[in-house]
């Protein structure tokens, strides 16, 4: 049996690539999924379908539910912004920013792979296109990394430090989607919309969907998701 891992599998395209690049460093994925209250079921209906497809060893789906304290376009009633500058280019922390989300999920990802007895959990945040989100930087995930051996019962007494593995952080979407392309991720599985529609298909005008069209421009390649017609 090879080295496990926990994964965190959103279902967009960050987090499948994420994935597959474990599965190519040897890693046994164990995937986790969070119903964090978020505006639609498709990110969830999407990493099951990349669970099932790219060897997952377990697929947990648990919740959390941010919507109970809002503060963001993502788990309340702010409106998701279209058109206008992509927030990636701006030094303000936009509303899609869920108040502590990746601290949130990386407590989840820890708690999960200490009770495995594993080392290495797997994110797919990016320093690059990461939308001034400012749980997406590697000071971060460093930070993280040393109270993760603090305050645990592994890291205290066990001597066994964890690793925070983020392959995405330095590079473009561009990049990312060569990287999964050239990996076998089926993007067509994956679901990266903030505001889809009832159908399912991707707005193309949110950050999100701008970005990820961008990506896949600047890639050389079709973006095979569904999207609303302009």
């Amino acid at each position: 049996m090879g080295r496990r891992a926990v994964v965190l599998l959103s279902g967009g395209l960050d987090s499948a690539t994420t994935l597959a690049i474990a599965v190519e460093q040897g890693y046994e994925p164990c995937a986790l999924t969070l119903r964090y209250g978020q505006r639609h079921e498709l990110e969830v209906e999407a990493a099951c379908r990349l669970a099932e497809a790219m060897r997952v060893v377990r697929h947990v789906i648990t919740t959390v539910d941010l919507r109970a304290f809002g503060g963001s376009a993502l788990t309340g009633d702010l409106e998701v912004p279209k058109g206008g500058p992509v927030a990636a280019d701006s030094e303000d922390i936009p509303v899609t920013y869920v108040p502590a989300r990746n601290t949130i999920f990386l407590s989840m990802a820890l708690a999960w792979a200490e009770a495995l007895q594993v080392s290495d959990i797997f994110i797919g945040v990016n320093a690059v296109d990461y939308s001034g989100y400012p749980d997406c930087r590697p000071e971060f995930l460093d930070a993280f990394e040393n109270l993760a051996g603090l305050g645990t019962k592994a890291g205290v007494e066990g001597g066994r430090p964890f690793r925070i593995h983020a392959p995405l952080i330095d590079l473009t979407k561009a990049e990312i989607i060569r990287r999964g392309l050239a990996l076998g991720v089926d993007y067509g599985m994956t679901r990266s919309c903030y505001d889809p529609d009832e159908s399912g298909a991707a707005c193309g005008e949110c950050d999100s969907c701008r970005l990820r069209l961008a990506g896949f421009a600047a890639a050389g390649a079709r973006d095979p998701a569904p999207y609303q017609p302009l």
